[in-house]
This record gives structure tokens, sequence and C-alpha cells, in this order.
């Protein structure tokens, strides 16, 4: 099947362009079942998660949520790799993925055919923010968010610190304000120096907010950041 138009598959390294060459090596790691006709866009190549962190913080929400919680709902769908973890698992009644880009979203949908759950999720094309408030509000307090929002591009990794007001384009509050009229349990994944201060600062009051680096191959590749009621041990 032929990629819609403005997805990628890269079948040889010949065909991709220069400045993300390196990550087709990764390929395999991004996503295991590449070879069966996984379609990309090339913002998704430096930014899905690869699929072993995907699938652990998959487990790690199944594992600490509250029984209350059977809805999680992606935020930030991209070309699939959060949202085709968590539809692997049984433990949800209902998963939706948001994204606006109508071409990742576009991937993530054929994505998620190879993998066997595009059935499991239902897909909405527009901004979460506006989606949640609209068409989901209902919902708020049988759901998970979950959040793996754009960092700015690859520059952040030139920080040793990564300041979350300064991440684009939505700061850590512009994430949190509105998801927090939602649902209080949120998840975000955020780059792998961010300001662990900052994400502190934002816990609620009373309660504690557990950050967790998530590393493959030995480096650090990313943290999640977990609030509300997650029974971490």
């Amino acid at each position: 099947m032929a990629p819609s138009e403005g997805c990628q598959h890269y079948a040889d390294l010949s065909e991709m362009p220069w400045d993300i060459q390196k990550y087709y090596h990764q390929r395999f790691s991004i996503f295991s079942k590449y070879d069966e006709g996984i379609w990309m866009t090339e913002d998704a190549w430096f930014g899905v998660t690869p699929e072993p962190i995907a699938c652990i913080i998959a487990k790690h929400i199944d594992g600490t949520a509250s029984v209350s919680k059977t809805i999680l709902i992606d935020c930030f769908a991209g070309v699939g790799g959060n949202v085709i973890a968590f539809a692997q698992s049984e433990r949800w009644k209902r998963i939706y993925a948001i994204e606006k880009d109508p071409t990742a979203l576009a991937c993530a949908k054929h994505n998620a055919e190879i993998y066997g759950v595009r059935d499991k999720i239902s897909w909405y094309e527009g901004d979460c923010f506006k989606i949640l408030r609209k068409e989901l509000a209902e919902l708020g307090q049988h759901s998970i968010l979950f959040a793996s929002p754009p960092w700015g591009g690859p520059g952040y990794r030139s920080d040793t610190v990564f300041d979350l007001a300064k991440m684009q384009p939505y700061t850590l509050t512009d994430l949190l304000s509105p998801f927090r009229h939602f649902t209080e349990d949120i998840v975000l994944y955020l780059p792998r120096t961010s300001d662990i201060r900052q994400l502190a600062n934002e816990s609620s009051e009373g309660s504690k907010t557990t950050v967790m680096h998530y590393c493959m191959e030995g480096a650090s590749k990313a943290v999640c950041a977990y609030y509300g009621a997650f029974a971490f041990h």
C-alpha cells in the first residue's frame, strides 16, 4: 500500500533526507514492525516515542492508575507510537487519540492497523484542548490524560537543564492548566533534561509528583511526570 500524501516509508537509507538519516538505523527500535510498511512524517523520526519505552510507559500507567479510570486519552498522538502501546493493553475500556496534523494522524491510523489495534482507538483530528473541552468533557472523571507535546525540535538537547517555561509551542503551564480542568490524572512525556524543580512546583497542594526517567541502551531518552492519583511504591 502506497503511503498517503505527506506520509513516508523509506525502504533504504539513500531515500532519506540527509538531516534525518541517522534515525534510519534506529527504525526497528522506533517501530519493531517498520518493515511491514510503517508510515512516518519527517518530524516523527525524532519525535516519536521508541517502541520499547512506549510499552514500558503503558505498563506503568496500567499498573498505577486508579481502577476507577477506564479511559486513556493521548492528546498528541503523532504517528501513533504511544497510543499503539496503550491499545495493546486489555486495561482500558476505550482509548482516544487526538492529533491536529492530518498527515501524522493518517500515519497513526495506518500504523495502528499494522499492529492490529486500530479499531480499539477512537480518532480525533484537531486541537486537543478544544476537543477535551467541547467533545470529551463528560469523560474527564473516568480518564487518564497522556501528553507527549512538541518540545520545539531537537535543539533542546543542547540544554543541560531544559527550561519548561520556554518549551514551544506549549509551556508546562500551557499544558497543565487546561488539562486540570478535565482531570487531575495526567502523564507528561518530556525531555530527559527537564527541570525537575519546575515539575515539582506544579504538583497539586498536598500531593507528590512521580518523575521517572525512561532509558534505552543505557541512556536516558525522556522523563514522564505523573500528576494525580498514581500508586507508585
